[in-house]
């Protein structure tokens, strides 16, 4: 029988208190000249697609205060947390509790936020515990909540999620406990990882989940020995449960096994994606008999094959190396769309059997060819500069993008191509021409937005304007972990190594990524802490050995 949840009528008045004592602070605010709400609400966003968020925010809270609008107030009150302007954040979280008094789940998860990130060790207590009793979904605010903070307190966010979970305030619910034993792995606390897990298994005996959860911990602690058996014992679930059998036959994966991950997958009804990522496992495995074996049985069991099955029938073909087989099912593929997939990868394979000149006339076929779909046209531009990157031909790379400009002005997808091409070239200034280009197209593309911000911030010495593009994608993407990857790195090219640190963490815990890895390694040298430094480079290494971030990082520190 599940644990009723305790009352908390003593935590509820001191957060009321709190509101109370935010309402009066915004009563004592200074007045400011009248302005007009609409021209301060456009200058905010004009800031704020500027990347200045700071300021953004500020307009914004002259808006809010004009117009007496909460909705303004919230705006100006996130956009200055987002720009860790926390004084000007607690200011705009004053009014909007003074302009709409009515409390609510969302905006105590921010005064948790602030309480956090000011170091209040006790409101941020307080602010947490009530918003656990808030109904089924309190735990999930607290969870952001924490997460907003550890960018800036980590240490705080890590003691408070501590006890959280010694004092029993989790829900007697699964996914919670999930959720927030993912926070404490991502934030590399194993001990506190282990009694979540121990917790876990107490509370939810025999469910599958667990005993995967408690095999994932144990593969990223290494401990690769232990988490084998649990999964294991996993298998004969799997069979009767299409989403086990999948998040199976990834942990199996990520364990170093693709071959039992292609094995598991195997087990159960069979569909297009199943048989594509059978493909990949077992061509990741090296497992030539086994590609040979899914071959014929998708041959057997389509005596007239859909275009999607032609499709796969022809990659596994050409996985297995029968390259004139795969050019036979790609020519037979019915359907526009499926049939320029196909027409691509035939021109692939062509290159792969050293008639190249067969490939780029295919290409070019394609580029010319006007009843074509005009993605896959594109596509036929940005693959043949791809083949001509690997057949060593600089002049014919770019060549091909210019030619696919000329064909599709300002594409996106072309523009950010090239400009990777410049950047891995070292002409930064076209690099960053061709970022600008699509910017004026959209200027809300967010991976333009960061690898321009990146792009100034790694190879230039432009930091302010790099970190005006961060954070403008930081706006639309806050949780995007490249996104903060890259804002961590121009506040370390800024001069402030202690403050990119939490961000690079926050990054890295989000992905296992060998930039960032490299980042985290280079920002730790600089502060003494080599060791550890050194555990993140050997990291990156294992993720990508070639890794240019990494080779940059290492001839930097002299490691």
């Amino acid at each position: 029988m599940p644990t009723p949840p305790r009352p908390h009528f003593r935590l509820l008045a001191c957060a009321g208190l709190l509101a109370c004592a935010f309402a009066a602070q915004a009563a004592r605010l200074p007045q400011a000249a009248p302005v007009d709400p609409l021209e301060a609400s456009i200058a905010g966003e004009f800031a704020l697609q500027a990347g200045q968020l700071g300021d953004a925010a500020r307009r914004y809270l002259q808006a809010a205060r004009s117009a007496s609008d909460p909705v303004l107030a919230e705006r100006a009150t996130r956009i200055a947390l987002l720009a860790n302007e926390d004084a000007l954040a607690r200011e705009g979280y004053a009014l909007w509790q003074a302009l709409a008094p009515r409390q609510s789940a969302p905006r105590q998860a921010v005064a948790a936020t602030l309480a956090l990130r000011a170091g209040e060790k006790r409101a941020a207590r307080r602010e947490l515990r009530a918003l656990m009793g808030a109904g089924n979904d309190g735990w999930k605010h607290v969870l952001a909540a924490l997460i907003g903070a550890v960018g800036t307190q980590p240490k705080l966010v890590v003691a408070m999620l501590a006890g959280l979970v010694d004092d029993g305030e989790l829900p007697d619910a699964l996914e919670p406990w999930l959720g927030f034993g993912g926070l404490a792995q991502r934030l590399e606390q194993p001990a506190l990882v282990d009694r979540i897990v121990r917790e876990v298994v107490a509370r939810f005996p025999g469910e599958p989940r667990v005993a995967l959860l408690r095999a994932q911990l144990l593969r990223e602690d290494g401990k690769l020995g232990q988490a084998r058996p649990l999964l294991a014992g996993l298998e004969d679930a799997a069979r009767s449960s299409p989403q086990l059998r999948w998040s199976l036959a990834g942990e199996y994966d990520a364990l170093g096994d693709p071959a039992k991950a292609a094995e598991i997958l195997a087990r159960g009804p069979q569909d297009e994606a199943t048989h594509a990522q059978r493909a990949a496992l077992l061509d990741k495995a090296g497992d030539k008999a086994g590609l040979a074996a899914l071959y014929a049985e998708l041959r057997r069991e389509a005596t007239h094959p859909s275009p999607l099955r032609r499709l796969l029938l022809g990659q596994v073909a050409e996985l297995l190396e029968r390259r004139d087989e795969a050019l036979g099912w790609y020519a037979n593929v019915p359907g526009e769309e499926a049939q320029g997939i196909a027409r691509l990868r035939s021109a692939n394979v062509m290159f792969q059997l050293q008639r190249k000149q067969e490939a780029f006339a295919a290409l070019r076929a394609m580029q010319s060819e006007a009843a074509l779909d005009e993605d896959a046209r594109r596509d036929a531009y940005l693959l043949e500069a791809e083949l001509r990157l690997k057949d060593k031909d600089a002049a014919g790379e770019l060549d091909a993008y210019a030619r696919g400009l000329a064909a599709f002005a300002d594409d996106a997808a072309l523009l950010y191509s090239r400009a990777l091409l410049w950047e891995r070239r070292d002409d930064i200034a076209r690099a960053e021409a061709d970022f600008r280009r699509i910017l004026v197209a959209a200027p809300d593309d967010v991976n333009a937005l960061n690898a321009l911000g990146y792009t100034l911030a790694d190879r230039t010495t432009r930091y302010r304007e790099a970190l005006e593009l961060i954070d403008r994608a930081r706006v639309a993407e806050p949780g995007n972990a490249a996104i903060i990857d890259s804002y961590g790195w121009v506040l370390f090219r800024l001069g402030k190594p202690r403050e990119a640190l939490g961000h690079l963490r926050h990054a890295f815990a989000l992905q296992k990524d060998a930039d960032i890895a490299s980042h985290l390694g280079q920002v730790l040298w600089v502060l003494g802490e080599r060791e550890e430094a050194r555990k993140y480079f050997d990291e990156a290494r294992r993720i990508d050995p070639e890794n240019r971030a990494l080779q940059r990082a290492l001839k930097e520190v002299g490691a």
